[in-house]
């Protein structure tokens, strides 16, 4: 099983598709080294903003939360959540947020 170096000594263990097996292990530190698989160099308020939305939303609903929902909550649109996760917001922004890859429309 792959694996990813977060610092400090943490190592994560990562599913085939680059997600975390343990969201339980999520820290900040894990979601600045996500960003750099998907080649995301620095993490801006407005990432932040995305991913904290996402897991406080996953952590109240066991879900990841639709596209639309996720951009009506946060003021940020769709464009603007593909410039900042160029994967997407179901592979890049649940990845670096410390979510289950999710199985439909994100």
């Amino acid at each position: 099983m792959p694996t990813l170096d977060v610092g400090g000594g943490k190592v994560i263990e990562l599913d085939e598709d680059g997600f975390m097996v343990d969201p339980n292990e999520w820290t900040p530190e894990c979601a600045v080294a996500l960003a750099k698989t998907e080649g995301v160099e620095e993490l801006t308020d407005t990432h932040w903003k995305i991913i904290n939305y996402l897991r406080d939303y996953y952590q109240k609903n066991g879900i990841a939360p639709m596209i639309r929902k996720l951009c009506k909550d946060t003021g940020i649109k769709l464009k603007e959540v593909y410039e900042l996760f160029p994967s997407g917001p179901a592979k890049g922004a649940c990845k670096l947020a410390g979510l289950p890859k999710p199985t439909g429309c994100v």
